[in-house]
């Protein structure tokens, strides 16, 4: 559930972002516009104007979900969802500048964990939106394509002049179709019985791979442990 408060003050910054960017001064800035008590504002964002960044993005997922959820799916093809989905991302967006200078935020080596992990994120919401139930490695294969996938996209969207953002889904398009290239080659791999038995010992590695608990909020998970043989201790 939204925080109105926070939400104020996030409204608030974004009116300093393009001019000062997700900095300290955008912070105090969108606190004394709307007389909050600093207190209180570093309360609700301990590192400032980087936690608002944070949640400027978090809010745009969570604008895609609801559209993804409000939207009748059905009869398209998969690779069409995704593209779907990955466009209600960018088209939540309500100010494309604050994107730009949220990339450059979080390129910096300082906040770059961040910038993994929300765009981590924003691939796991897809997936998990469009109804994924992987619970192995290909949990892991998914997001890490995706989050290639969007990244990709929005760089090449921040550069995008074209006429309703059609090189962006143009481009979009040529991603995803990659993507589905990919995973013919991997199912080939699996029916093909000399590969099969060249892979075994890979494939018998990522196995042991699970995806995260629910309450680790989608973040990769850990190796399960191997069962021993009956009759071991």
């Amino acid at each position: 559930m939204r925080d109105p408060i926070a939400d104020r003050l996030l409204d608030a910054a974004l009116m300093h972002v393009p001019f000062d960017g997700w900095s300290e001064t955008t912070f105090r800035a969108a606190v004394a516009d709307i007389d909050m008590n600093m207190t209180v504002a570093r309360g609700l964002f301990p590192r400032g104007a980087v936690d608002l960044a944070v949640a400027y993005h978090r809010r745009g997922d969570a604008a895609m979900i609801a559209r993804i959820e409000a939207t009748d799916l059905t009869g398209m093809r998969f690779r069409d969802k995704v593209i779907f989905a990955v466009r209600a991302r960018l088209e939540a967006v309500s100010d494309r500048e604050a994107v730009r200078r949220g990339t450059t935020l979080f390129a910096l080596p300082l906040y770059a964990p961040d910038g993994a992990k929300l765009v981590w994120g924003t691939a796991d919401a897809i997936w998990t939106a469009l109804g994924d139930t992987s619970q192995d490695f290909n949990w892991y294969s998914k997001r890490a394509t995706l989050s290639a996938v969007y990244s990709a996209t929005v760089l090449y969207w921040l550069g995008d002049d074209s006429l309703d953002n059609q090189a962006t889904w143009g481009f979009l398009d040529r991603r995803i179709e990659d993507v589905m290239r990919f995973e013919k080659v991997k199912a080939g791999v699996a029916k093909n019985p000399v590969l099969a038995k060249l892979m075994a010992g890979p494939a018998k590695v990522l196995s042991r791979m699970q995806a995260p608990p629910a309450d680790k909020g989608g973040l990769p998970g850990r190796w399960s442990t191997p069962t021993p043989p009956t009759g071991e201790p």
